[in-house]
């Protein structure tokens, strides 16, 4: 394990983010479940920082937004419905994870070659966009509520992260609706930034890759 984060921090970020997309089904229900998520979040964020350590961006810069970071990540799964954990748990995780995309994106267009590590990197930076959003869209619904419901409690931020994927996909399989214009206008910014992602870093991953593979006359 320690071997695998060493030398492959975004793949281990890029699992971690998945196992907890499908674990969290089984485990939001229950407080030890949920105790369980902030400890599989803490790690996510551990290999972020390590992630980066590898990128040419600053580490200290994601260690300094980790910390809190993994501190609000145990306290919003004890209390999901306390606003005041949830907006700052979103006020810290937001800044944190946008900031290891761009240090991770930075690390995709650092040199002509596409290695494994690069690889990983190119998922983990799209789901780790994913993360940012949805916690971008937790803040909205605090600060405006009614954002994405009519009546009732506010969204979990699992059907949160559910409608970040599928805007940063632009599948539009989503039936969690933006309602409010603040949401709405974060919700069109993840489109273009979802655009953007498949236009520039997919797309010069494609070329170089096949550049590499091309015989040279």
């Amino acid at each position: 394990m320690l071997r695998a984060v060493r030398h492959h921090p975004s793949g281990v970020l890029l699992v971690g983010q998945l196992l907890v997309v499908l674990a969290y089904p089984f485990l939001e229900n229950s407080t030890a479940g949920r105790a369980v998520l902030g400890v599989v979040q803490m790690v996510v964020v551990l290999a972020a920082v390590a992630a980066v350590r590898l990128t040419p961006a600053l580490s200290w810069v994601a260690l300094l937004l980790g910390l809190p970071a993994t501190v609000f990540a145990v306290l919003e799964s004890v209390e999901p419905t306390t606003e005041w954990i949830t907006l700052a748990s979103a006020c810290v995780h937001a800044p944190f994870y946008f900031y290891v995309s761009y240090a991770m994106i930075r690390y995709l267009f650092h040199d002509d070659r596409v290695t494994r590590d690069e690889l990983f990197a190119t998922g983990a930076a799209f789901t780790v966009v994913a993360w940012a959003f949805a916690y971008v869209f937790a803040a909205v619904q605090v600060l405006w509520p009614g954002s994405f419901v009519e009546s009732g409690p506010p969204r979990a931020w699992f059907e949160l992260l559910f409608l970040s994927f599928t805007n940063l996909t632009s599948v539009g399989l989503s039936d969690i609706l933006p309602l409010d214009s603040h949401a709405r206008s974060f919700v069109m910014v993840e489109q273009i930034a979802g655009v953007l992602y498949v236009a520039l870093v997919i797309a010069r991953l494609v070329g170089l890759t096949v550049a590499r593979s091309t015989p040279r006359a």
